[in-house]
């Protein structure tokens, strides 16, 4: 964690050429991150294109840490490239820096002044202890308020060099929340369905989950059989998704930590659309087994089943739950065309929460509960758009692209992740919510479907004694 200090500050620089110009300025950067693969069981890397971020991002330099390089890894090269992935700082590469300090009293503001940085991030690794088969690295990062000139916060972590990339997110989420006030969702993980030689008789389904950066991709299951619906539980520790492993389509949960799968819906016809309640009790979920598709929800430990939706002429699908768990937020046609509706589980009261287009579907309700995110076809085009349910204000588009489905939004509700299509393959694409930061994730090879990303996670303990 971050905690916040002061220091004395004593200068000292080094000659570097600074003809290049600092990388990131708004709009027009263009910042390419290709992102190695770290697994024990090899997928098929992710890579990272930010092609829009703010207009005006923080400036930002993460100067490399001293010392080792615990496992290989660059900790300040993952952390800035974080930081830049958000779309709201633009980060100095290493080449254009003047000086390269790894303590305070190498620190030189004038220096990152003339470079027109805000914020400068130093550190410094070090062996604390063992040997080289189970060596613990100890690690001091300082955050900086340049035009201050003064410290803005610190750290220390202590960890084992497998979760060196561990150490480098938490780090910018601490720089992140220390600058926006907001908590960073780094450390976070995305789930997502990797589809191998689509449209062939070899096609193969992966689902994968993998760090919020795309590292260290880790396949949870595989099947010939298509895999959707992808959903994590609010602990972290469980998935949900639908699989057509046995020729129709069950609602599977999956432990990550034992990789124990568990078949929760298999009743007759449809079973879809899974989404687990907040307290993690129980799974909302869209079923046919009386007919037509209707919204039901089964409390996990009991199985017992509760219908939620009674509507005979009509279909209803795509649940999900309001940050309290007192009302479902679901997809009906019952007005004739598919459109955003709302049920208060207490009361039953129904009410119809989208009226601009024609179509709007998949609606999920952002943490502060009162925006709506959904999918919104305008001009035969499906966008993903986000409205105030408070207000009669018009949805606003996020993104641009034609065929943009299965949105999902960052516990922290910066940003949201999507399934599109670029160059005639499956894509996720991610978006701030104000619509100023855009990247995509494709992969290099197959379709990159069905995204969910993961709460805040408890992570492992990386807090070094005594900090």
């Amino acid at each position: 964690m971050l905690r916040n200090a002061t220091c004395d500050i004593t200068p000292r620089r080094r000659r570097v050429s600074t003809d290049a110009k600092p990388a990131g300025k708004g709009r027009s950067a263009r910042l390419v991150a290709c992102l190695a693969l770290a697994a024990a069981a090899p997928v098929d890397a992710l890579e990272i294109e930010i092609t829009e971020g703010w207009d005006s991002p923080t400036k930002i330099a993460v100067v490399p840490f001293g010392g080792p390089a615990p496992g290989g890894v660059d900790i300040a090269a993952v952390a800035s490239a974080d930081l830049a992935r958000s779309g709201q700082f633009a980060a100095l590469g290493s080449e254009n820096m003047l000086s390269l300090p790894t303590v305070a009293d190498e620190v030189y503001f004038r220096d990152w002044r003339q470079l027109g940085r805000d914020y400068l991030v130093i550190g410094r690794v070090s062996v604390a202890s063992g040997t080289a088969a189970d060596r613990v690295f100890a690690l001091d990062y300082t955050l900086f308020d340049v035009r201050a000139g003064r410290e803005a916060a610190s750290g220390r972590l202590s960890f084992a060099a497998a979760l060196a990339r561990d150490a480098a997110h938490r780090i910018a989420d601490d720089v992140y929340q220390a600058v926006t006030g907001v908590r960073g969702a780094f450390s976070t993980k995305i789930l997502y369905v990797l589809v191998r030689d689509p449209a062939s008789a070899r096609t193969s389904y992966h689902l994968t989950v993998a760090d919020a950066d795309g590292h260290r991709e880790r396949e949870l299951f595989r099947s010939t059989e298509p895999i959707l619906s992808t959903a994590w539980a609010p602990e972290g520790g469980r998935v949900a998704y639908v699989s057509f492993e046995t020729g129709r389509s069950v609602i599977v949960v999956q432990d990550l930590t034992t990789g124990q799968r568990q078949r929760v819906a298999e009743y007759k016809g449809i079973n879809g659309a899974p989404v687990f309640s907040p307290d993690g009790a129980k799974l909302a979920m869209s079923l046919s087994r009386d007919g037509n598709s209707e919204i039901y929800i089964q409390d996990l430990a009991s199985g017992d089943l509760r219908r939620v939706t009674r509507q005979p002429n009509a279909i209803d699908t795509e649940p999900s739950w309001s940050p309290d768990g007192e009302s479902l937020i679901f997809t009906s046609d019952r007005g004739g065309r598919p459109q955003i509706y709302r049920k208060d589980l207490k009361t039953a009261f129904v009410e119809r929460l989208t009226f601009q287009g024609e179509y709007n579907a998949r609606g999920r309700l952002l943490p502060d509960g009162r925006r709506l995110l959904y999918v919104h076809r305008r001009e035969r085009r499906y966008h993903i758009a986000w409205q105030d349910i408070e207000t009669d204000a018009p949805p606003i588009l996020l993104t641009e692209t034609a065929l943009d489905e299965s949105p999902s939004i960052a516990p922290n509700g910066m940003m949201m992740i999507y399934a599109t299509r670029k160059g005639g393959l499956g894509v996720l694409g991610a978006v701030s919510i104000d619509g100023r930061a855009r990247l995509t994730l494709p992969s290099r090879r197959g379709d990159v479907r069905e995204p969910a990303w993961s709460p805040f996670l408890a992570g492992p303990n990386l807090q070094a004694p005594g900090a």
